[in-house]
């Protein structure tokens, strides 16, 4: 598996070149397609990440780029606390057992009935031209990655999404493109997002 190579500073000057270009931003030369992009990075540098993020945002505000930043480690636990099911699975987890766990988390979290609307009803309270993603290693494997993009297909085609994937997302013509969470684990074929490591601005 391999990573990209460059710098910190060179990472983010290219996310931040690319992302505010008229050309993103207007969903050109996608082809047709959903306008997914994902923005692969060694596990070992996520807080590199974290910070190259935040740096990120700061920056697209500043060049007039309104953003819409969802974590989704976050966003599950806003709704576990909704109906007071955190404090519960806390209190009875030693008993529960992991998979019966993994189960109902699974259940309550379920990505088409609870996520997606969830990420719908912050886009509607917001005005944006980017939806970032981020907390994706956080949340597996209760929320998979390929599964969550197939089903926010529908909902987030207006403007431009930008998962960062603690991962590699490779492409060839013999297996199509894949999402492999941590350089280790498959996430299943994911096909309609494109790289924004090799994209232009």
């Amino acid at each position: 598996m391999t990573y990209d190579q460059r710098s910190d500073r060179d990472l983010l000057d290219h996310l931040v070149a690319v992302i505010s270009s008229d050309r993103f931003l207007k969903m050109q030369g996608l082809g047709n397609e959903v306008p997914f992009f994902i923005c692969p990075f060694d596990p070992r540098k996520a807080n590199n990440i974290e910070k190259i993020r935040k740096n990120l945002s700061s920056q697209l505000l500043s060049n007039g780029v309104d953003i819409l930043e969802i974590n989704l480690y976050d966003l599950c636990f806003d709704l576990l606390n909704r109906d007071d099911d955190w404090s519960w699975y806390v209190e009875k987890e030693p008993e529960i057992g992991k998979e019966k766990l993994l189960e109902d988390m699974q259940s309550i979290l379920d990505v088409e009935k609870n996520i997606i609307p969830a990420i719908a009803e912050r886009m509607k309270a917001k005005k944006f031209g980017i939806l970032i993603l981020s907390g994706v290693g956080e949340v597996f494997p209760i929320i998979r990655s390929h599964n969550l993009l197939s089903n926010l297909q529908s909902t987030a085609k207006y403007q431009p999404t930008l998962m960062f994937f603690p991962g590699t997302y490779s492409y060839s013509p013999e297996k199509g493109s894949s999402l492999e969470l941590f350089g280790k684990l498959h996430d299943d074929n994911y096909y309609r997002a494109f790289n924004i490591l090799n994209r232009s601005a």
